[in-house]
C-alpha cells in the first residue's frame, strides 16, 4: 500500500513530502550519502516501517543540523521493561566517514531481515531496542576532505574535538554538568539521561582495532602494566574480542602505517594513548553503559568503491557485538511493598566502580558479566542491605541475559524499650508500690 507522508523537521517550518510503501524496504546503494540524503533515507525508513522504526532527534549541531537517531525494535517508540537499550554512534570525527555508511547499511540489513522473517534479525529486534546515530558531527562531515590521515573536518564547527569534550572520568569526577560543552556533546549527554543504555560502540577510522576503557587515568590503582583497567576489564576485553574476532581482518592485529601492532586486534585505550574527556569513559562512569571504540578502517575517508568490501568485513562483527547486550544479568529491585526501587545501588563484589551501578526510574538494572558465580549487594534507603550469590550463565546465544529480581525488606523500627539502670529501678519501685 502506498501512502503520502508529510514529515516536519523539529523546530523548522520546512516540510518534506515523502512517498513510501508501508512494509517495503527502501533501496540503499554503496556510496557516501550527504547529510540531507542521509536524513531523507532515515525519514523514508521510519515512514515505511512504523511497526519497528522510530526516528527522533537528540538535538542539533553547532550549525543547526539535526542529530537524528533511528530506533529499531518491536517496541521502537518507548522502553519496555526487560528489553535492553543498545546504541551505535558514528562520525564523531567528521572526516572519519566509514562508520556512518556502515550504520545505514546495518539499518537496511536489519529491516530487510525482519521483513523477510530472517531468524537472526527477528531475534535481535524482538529482544533488543537498538539506536543508531549515523553522524554525531554533521558539520565536520560537511567540511571533510578525502584524506586518509590528517584531513580537515575532524572537529565540529567551533573547531573542537568532540572526543575530548566530555566530562573526564578522573579529572572531573564530581562534574557531570553540561556547562561549557559543545552542542553535540550536550545532546549526547542528554540522550544518556533519557535512555538507560546498557551497551554501546562508537565507530571511528584511521586504524583497525577495538579499543576499550579506560582512556584516561589519574595514576591510581587502575594503572596496571601500562594500561588503565576498569573493574569490568574482563568484560571489556571480551567485548573487544567479539568484534575483532568476527571481523575479516582486525584480529590479525596488523598496524596501519606507522602504528604499533595490536595483539588480537584489541587494545586498552590508555595503553594506546591517554585521552582525557573521551566519550567511552563518560558512558561507562556516568551512564553505566559499557562502550567500546571501534576503529574500522585504516583510511579515514576511503574511496567509495571500497565501501562494499568494508561492509562485508564489518557486518558479522556489528551483529555479533549487538548480541553481547545479553551478557550477564538483568532484572528489577523491588522495595518492601513490592514497588519499583529507583536509584538503588546494585554492586558486584570485587568490582568497585567509580560510581556504583544503580537502578533506573523503573527499578531496573542491567549488569554485563561473563559466565560465573557472583555475589551482589543491593542497598536502598529504609531497607535492609541485601546480599545474594548465584550463577550467571552465558546469555547472548539465547538473546537474553539471566533475569533475577531483588526483593528488599524494610528496616523494622526497633522496640522502644529503654535500657538504663534508672528505668529498671523505677519500674521495680512502682511494682513494689502496688503490692498489698
Amino acid at each position: 500500500m502506498t501512502i503520502i507522508v508529510f514529515s516536519r523537521r523539529l523546530g523548522m517550518s520546512r516540510l518534506f513530502l515523502i512517498i513510501v510503501t508501508v512494509g517495503v524496504v527502501v533501496t540503499l546503494d554503496f556510496r557516501y550519502h550527504g547529510n540531507k540524503e542521509m536524513e531523507h533515507y532515515l525519514l523514508r525508513v521510519n515512514a515505511s516501517n512504523p511497526d519497528i522504526a522510530h526516528l527522533y532527534s537528540i538535538g542539533r549541531s553547532v550549525a543547526g543540523q539535526e542529530l537524528w537517531v533511528l530506533a529499531l525494535g518491536q517496541s521502537s517508540r518507548r522502553h519496555t521493561v526487560g528489553i535492553p537499550e543498545f546504541k551505535y554512534v558514528a562520525n564523531m570525527h567528521g572526516n572519519e566517514v566509514v562508520g556512518r555508511e556502515l550504520l545505514l547499511h546495518l539499518t537496511d540489513d536489519l529491516v530487510r531481515g525482519y521483513r523477510g522473517n530472517k531468524t537472526w534479525s527477528v531475534r535481535i529486534l524482538n529482544s533488543t531496542r537498538v539506536h543508531f546515530l549515523p553522524t554525531m558531527n554533521p558539520d565536520g562531515f560537511d567540511q571533510a576532505d578525502t584524506s586518509c590521515y590528517l584531513g580537515q573536518g575532524r572537529f565540529n564547527r567551533n573547531g573542537v574535538d568532540l572526543n575530548r569534550n566530555f566530562p573526564d572520568a578522573f579529572a572531573e569526577r564530581r562534574n557531570s554538568e553540561e556547562a561549557g560543552r559543545e552542542a553535540e556533546v550536550r545532546a549526547v549527554m542528554g540522550w544518556l539521561r533519557t535512555e538507560t543504555f546498557v551497551l554501546s560502540a562508537n565507530l571511528h577510522g584511521g586504524a583497525l582495532v577495538a579499543s576499550y576503557a579506560y582512556d584516561n587515568s589519574d595514576g591510581g590503582g587502575e594503572l596496571v602494566g601500562g594500561a588503565s583497567l576498569t573493574p569490568d576489564d574482563d568484560v571489556f576485553v571480551h567485548l573487544a574480542k567479539v568484534y575483532s574476532h568476527n571481523h575479516a581482518n582486525m584480529r590479525q592485529g596488523e598496524p596501519c602505517g606507522d602504528q604499533p601492532p595490536f595483539r588480537d586486534g584489541i587494545t586498552n585505550g590508555y595503553r594506546w594513548y591517554p585521552l582525557a574527556g573521551g566519550m567511552q569513559d563518560y558512558n561507562y562512569v556516568w551512564a553505566q553503559c559499557l562502550e567500546v571504540t571501534l576503529e574500522v578502517s585504516c583510511c579515514k575517508f576511503p574511496p567509495a568503491d571500497r565501501l562494499p568490501v568494508l561492509w562485508t568485513d564489518n557486518r558479522k562483527s556489528l551483529l555479533a557485538f549487538m548480541r553481547q547486550i545479553h551478557l550477564g544479568v538483568k532484572g528489577r529491585v523491588l522495595d518492601g511493598s513490592g514497588a519499583a526501587a529507583p536509584n538503588a545501588a546494585v554492586e558486584v563484589t570485587g568490582r568497585h566502580n567509580i560510581r556504583p551501578f544503580k537502578t533506573d526510574k523503573r527499578g531496573e538494572y542491567y549488569r554485563l558479566l561473563l559466565p560465573g558465580n557472583y555475589t551482589f549487594t543491593v542497598t536502598f534507603p529504609g531497607h535492609e542491605i541485601l546480599t545474594e550469590s548465584f550463577w550467571v550463565p552465558y546469555g547472548p546465544d539465547g538473546y537474553s541475559a539471566l533475569t533475577h529480581d531483588f526483593l528488599l525488606r524494610r528496616i523494622e523500627p526497633s522496640s522502644a524499650r529503654p535500657s538504663s539502670p534508672g528505668w529498671a529501678l523505677g519500674l521495680t519501685l512502682a511494682l513494689l508500690g502496688t503490692v498489698g
